[in-house]
């Protein structure tokens, strides 16, 4: 298979080249720096709200400034917005986000630098009905589109305004689902078919997004545009960003394993963290992002990989053996790294998920509690909960009179010539030149150990997954824990490093467990936390509810962040659930995509309820809402009480 199908190398880092596109003073893709952009959450028709909330934005880094432009109103206050920043000294480009209003792109055009259209919703009007189209009734709606969309392609071209073609997972039209599918590639085909109707034009000043909640989706979306566009000969700049990430701890980690997935392979020109807050907030934690790679390219050598034995565009679990409770069908497991610590008390469990509780002399387990420990060559003088593990460096588990529950951690090499070893469980720390020697190793004569992935190259992801493809290559079934290291990072940094390093390795179905040590970055419960909750954005092992959550813009119709607050409250303990709370109807039932249950504004203070992307109840009034929410629940079967 070749491996440069959607990035420069799998092994060496390499900015990914694009054209460049021209967006006012800011030029995007080509050598120029990767671009950090948000969008405006303040009635557009709010000038001076949206100048001042500009200004923020421009002040924390933003590069472009996105605003909602929902009518032919909106889109005409454009021109007092950008009068207002200039006469305050500022030209940073402006963007007009559009939807299911041409009149209001093409008025927009000629005003701001760019305009953002989506594909799903610029021309089609999605029903969300199941279509049989013939070939022939296809072509007359693509017939119809291109009608509809040439003119804005001639105004830009005229008035040299930039566009982004935004495809949505959630908004593809019923058109497109009913060729595609809700896939990667149902949203690359929309996009293409834009495309294609402005390259007939002869216009290129063009910019691609693939966004979607899901992470997974994302990433395939984007490497599959890739594809497509090397084999059209096209090299249109990309814009990263995941669709309705979140608030806090979540929104950050998920954002992070989609987009940092994809700048780990050099790909991206601009980024864009949706985050259920004020945008200035996106700004940090977009820089914090990109920064990372300013210096990528002299990490050290990884070895090239000939043949890649796996596919990057369809999501297929590495399939290993599985010994006590990792890897075959087991979730991952997450190992605390305790090894640091002067003392390990039965207080210290407080912080990875486990509650002793004295007068009842029982151990109480959360949702987010840890399964394996390692201690490293500290003693434990207090009796364990029965589902935990512990971890020792193997001369110290040598010694140990009560192995119970008690496991070694060797080296490669001491593991190679250790005499004793557990009948249960063997923990081996390997290294690339380590799997690099696994040929002239019987390894798969020992079904109960399992790898320990470790790496100290800048470019640690790239490694551990050339790892992972030399255990493919030899067919090597033995679990694998993918270990990282992090030290005097800020708490947001290294959630996002993690974040990143991890998630794009599960991401491609690698992985039986993470284990994350860190040194001066955060507390052991937020390394436990980030652990459980890059499993949550990976889909590979759910541990809390997941609210789908749209950045608030000009076009909410009610307090977004407070709103969340309050269903987050309510649901948090609701394992499993998906929940999706959504300013609007444009970002309504098609945005929430797989949501469980979605709660939707639809008129100022007016909120319409989901069961998956039926309509349950419409014109909910918002002070009544969240508890009809929580009564819909309930009524589903989904509903548990707090403990």
């Amino acid at each position: 298979m070749n491996t440069k199908l959607y990035c420069n190398s799998l092994t060496q880092y390499s900015r990914y080249k694009t054209r460049v596109v021209n967006i006012g003073d800011v030029p995007l893709g080509g050598d120029n720096p990767i671009r950090i952009q948000s969008m405006t959450t303040t009635d557009t028709m709010n000038t001076i709200a949206t100048v001042e909330q500009s200004i923020r934005m421009i002040d924390a880094g933003c590069e472009y400034v996105r605003i909602t432009a929902p009518s032919i109103t909106e889109a005409q206050n454009l021109e007092e917005i950008k009068k207002e920043l200039a006469k305050r000294g500022y030209k940073t480009p402006l963007i007009a986000d559009i939807h299911f209003t041409p009149n209001a792109a093409e008025l927009a055009a000629r005003i701001v630098e760019k305009v953002r259209v989506n594909p799903g919703n610029y021309a089609d009007k999605k029903k969300f009905e199941n279509i049989e189209y013939t070939d022939a009734t296809y072509v007359a709606e693509l017939d119809r589109i291109r009608t509809r969309f040439t003119p804005l392609v001639k105004i830009c071209k005229e008035y040299g305004t930039a566009m982004r073609i935004g495809t949505n997972h959630g908004s593809l039209s019923d058109r497109i689902l009913s060729r595609y599918g809700d896939t990667p590639l149902g949203m690359v085909e929309s996009a293409l078919e834009f495309l294609r109707i402005c390259e007939d034009h002869n216009y290129y000043n063009i910019v691609l997004s693939m966004k979607a909640s899901n992470p997974q989706v994302m990433v395939q979306a984007y490497r599959l545009l890739i594809q497509k566009m090397q084999e059209l000969n096209m090299n249109y700049p990309l814009h990263l960003g995941v669709t309705e990430a979140g608030e806090g701890e979540d929104g950050r980690i998920k954002s992070a394993v989609g987009i940092g997935t994809l700048l780990e392979d050099g790909i991206g020109d601009t980024v864009r963290v949706s985050l259920t807050e004020d945008p200035e907030f996106e700004i940090p934690v977009a820089k914090n992002l990109v920064e990372r790679y300013s210096n990528r390219k002299n990490h050290s050598s990884i070895p090239e990989i000939i043949n890649l034995p796996y596919s990057p565009y369809d999501f297929s679990k590495r399939i290993s053996k599985e010994a006590v409770n990792i890897g075959g069908h087991n979730v991952p497991r997450v190992i605390t790294d305790f090894s640091e610590k002067q003392k390990i008390t039965a207080a210290s469990l407080f912080a990875v998920g486990y509650n002793y509780s004295v007068p009842l002399d029982k151990w109480n387990l959360t949702y987010q509690a840890c399964d394996y420990v390692f201690v490293g060559d500290n003693s434990i003088d207090f009796q364990i909960p029965g589902t935990l593990g512990l971890i020792y460096n193997a001369s110290t588990w040598n010694d140990l009179k009560d192995k119970t529950r008690c496991y070694p951690l060797y080296t490669f090499e001491e593991f190679s010539s250790a005499q004793k070893k557990s009948d249960i469980l063997n923990f081996i720390s390997v290294t690339v030149n380590n799997v690099l020697q696994f040929p002239n190793f019987q390894i798969e004569k020992f079904p109960n150990c399992i790898f320990v992935f470790e790496t100290s190259n800048e470019h640690g992801m790239a490694e551990q997954r050339r790892m992972f493809i030399e255990l493919l290559q030899n067919k090597i079934s033995i679990p694998v824990i993918i270990k990282r290291n992090y030290s005097n990072l800020s708490e947001e940094k290294f959630q996002l490093h993690a974040s990143t390093d991890f998630g794009a390795l599960f991401l491609d179905g690698f992985g039986d467990g993470v284990w994350i040590n860190q040194k001066n970055c955060t507390s052991p419960k937020n390394v436990n936390a980030t652990a459980f909750g890059i499993l949550q954005a990976t889909r590979t092992r759910i541990s809390k509810t997941e609210y789908i959550s749209c950045p608030s813009c000009g076009r909410t119709l009610f307090d977004l962040q407070e709103t969340t607050a309050k269903i987050r409250t309510r649901t948090d303990h609701l394992k499993g659930i998906k929940i999706g709370i959504m300013g609007c109807i444009v970002n309504g039932p098609g945005e929430m995509a797989d949501a469980d249950y979605g709660y939707v504004g639809t008129g100022i203070d007016k909120i319409t309820l989901y069961k998956g992307r039926e309509v349950v109840e419409r014109n909910v009034n918002s002070e009544k809402a969240v508890d009809a929410l929580i009564e819909l629940i309930k009524k589903h079967g989904d509903w548990v009480e707090k403990e």
